[in-house]
């Protein structure tokens, strides 16, 4: 902890392991989605070749740059959503630290 008491108390290794763990499921979790969708909407349930062609070829392409340009816009409004929450409850935490009447 810092002399002024803002530190975090830093993370045990269990928690480093938990934190880990949870990070691979979602990592795991978003490309099972992709990978459903994706060959759902680009490749026929009947196949024909070994091989992909090069419609389908282009179609998971597009697809998985879709699914990602989706997820990431997902992200930035859940993180300003976060930061707009965290400021609006956050106001007049200085004036609790004691350095108000300064």
């Amino acid at each position: 902890m810092s002399m002024f008491g803002f530190g975090r108390p830093q993370p045990s290794s269990a928690e480093k392991i938990a934190a880990a763990e949870q990070e691979m499921d979602l990592v795991t979790d978003m490309f099972n989605k992709l990978t459903k969708a994706c060959l759902t909407k680009c490749v026929p349930t009947d196949y024909r070749e070994g091989e992909l062609n090069k419609g389908e070829s282009t179609c998971i392409d597009r697809c998985a740059a879709k699914f990602f340009d989706v997820q990431m816009k997902i992200s930035e409004i859940l993180q300003a959503e976060a930061a707009a929450k965290g400021a609006g409850g956050g106001g007049g935490a200085a004036g609790g630290l004691g350095f108000g009447g300064m």
